[in-house]
């Protein structure tokens, strides 16, 4: 029996208030607004049914990709044969006393920012053009601008295939650039704490705005993407290469180096995911030829 018919049986009596898709587009779930079907396309009702379906999977071997915005995935124009976790409901957010935010994964780093500024709690003035959700930025401790994930995290609960679902404390998550304990372990966030500093509201606000001015300005904004393509190799910045390689502006399919910033390949309109790793592939060819600098994606490729 195919896993999806088994996942089907199991599914329903299950989890009956937890919705599901069936071949479901994944461009409709990408910023890249790329991707083909996904077999299975399940929207849980909360942390505990999300951990509760992760650990089903795990034992039933069912093949799972677990998502927030999508704003850091190419996924194949083939879709996928998996059973799609997607983390959207696990929004909530609260302050639970002085300094400390607890969210949930699936809370967008925008909101997340807003809800801080409102509360008039600083230090995520960066996250607030971030286009991804909190768990995805835990995961890749993601940064803009100075400030980074890990300068603000105090706790993360999360699911282990091995354990199930626990609280980590900030040295067991092994947090640097681009990278966490999720990296080289299998496990999905479901909720974080964050310490956060008093903070006036309209400095707030202000120190915002002055960011997503400076990110309107050099960042193509007007296109679909994954952001930033490539991290940034040490001593060098990933854009300054590939414009000083001529990239700028170079295309395949509909897929583009983009003319207002080269870090960034941009879907111009119908870009395949073809499109965007056969001009991956060709911008590190050239890049490593002209510089001896291999770059590194920092989009997550999804075959």
């Amino acid at each position: 029996m195919p896993w999806f018919d088994r996942f089907d049986a199991l599914f329903a009596p299950s989890f009956p208030d937890c919705q599901v898709l069936r071949e479901e587009p994944m461009d409709r779930h990408t910023t890249f607004r790329i991707g083909g079907p996904a077999r299975r396309f399940v929207r849980p009702a909360g942390a505990a049914q999300c951990g509760a379906l992760l650990s089903l999977a795990e034992e039933e071997g069912w093949p799972v990709l677990v998502i927030g915005n999508g704003s850091n995935l190419l996924v194949s124009d083939n879709g996928l044969d998996a059973l799609v976790i997607y983390t959207g409901s696990l929004d909530g957010v609260s302050r639970t006393g002085g300094r400390t935010v607890r969210a949930g994964a699936g809370l967008s780093l925008a909101r997340l920012a807003s809800f801080a500024r409102r509360e008039e709690l600083g230090g995520l003035e960066f996250a607030h053009g971030i286009p991804g959700s909190l768990g995805g930025a835990v995961c890749m401790n993601a940064g803009a601008y100075g400030g980074e994930m890990k300068q603000v995290l105090t706790a993360v609960t999360a699911w282990f295939p091995d354990e199930g679902i626990r609280r980590l404390v900030p040295e067991e998550l092994d947090l640097s650039y681009r990278h966490s304990v999720f990296s080289d372990k299998r496990g999905v966030v479901l909720e974080a704490e964050l310490l956060l500093e008093p903070r006036n509201g309209d400095e707030i606000a202000s120190l915002m705005e002055d960011l997503s001015r400076r990110r309107r300005e050099k960042q193509p904004l007007e296109y679909p993407s994954a952001g930033s393509t490539f991290k940034r190799p040490e001593g060098h910045f990933a854009g300054s290469l590939i414009e000083q390689c001529g990239l700028k502006g170079f295309r395949v399919g509909g897929a583009q180096v983009s003319e207002k910033h080269a870090g960034f390949v941009i879907n111009t309109g119908g870009a395949s995911c073809a499109d965007v790793l056969s001009l991956i592939a060709h911008i590190q060819d050239v890049v490593y030829r002209e510089t001896g600098i291999r770059l590194e994606p920092e989009v997550k490729i999804v075959p």
